[in-house]
């Protein structure tokens, strides 16, 4: 003889109390995650006798170049070769890019002269140099 079972047991997900997880787990990773402060190489700016300061950041890409030839673009190294055609892409994007290179006081005036000309290549001419102020 069979038995028939008169109620089926409803197996469920409560799900009621859902989103107070997600807004803990959500403010649990905003208060421990880190920052980055900058993105680039270390490099020691020069200093200036006089500095203006960029009206806005909108519409700025920087190039680092350190002492040891290495150039980094957002934060990616790359090599001089390419320059010409990351910026041109950029250019393309945004008309209106500044280039703000940040180089290293100690870099060799070779490399800083391959950059520019592969700058000049994508029509990058807006160029600004990063420094520190003299004290």
């Amino acid at each position: 003889m069979r038995f028939k079972a008169k109620h089926k047991a409803k197996v469920e997900i409560p799900t009621a109390s859902l989103p107070d997880i997600i807004f803990m787990l959500l403010l649990f990773f905003m208060v421990s995650s880190v920052l980055r402060e900058y993105e680039g190489l270390n490099v020691i700016l020069p200093r200036a006798k006089q500095i203006e300061k960029l009206e806005t950041k909108r519409h700025v890409s920087y190039l680092w170049v350190s002492k040891d030839g290495l150039v980094s673009v957002d934060g990616k190294i790359v090599e001089v070769k390419s320059l010409r055609h990351i910026f041109y892409e950029k250019r393309t994007n945004d008309p209106q890019l500044i280039v703000s290179i940040r180089a290293d006081k100690m870099v060799k005036m070779g490399l800083m002269s391959d950059i520019h000309n592969e700058l000049r290549k994508a029509d990058a001419l807006k160029v600004n140099y990063s420094a520190k102020t003299a004290l």
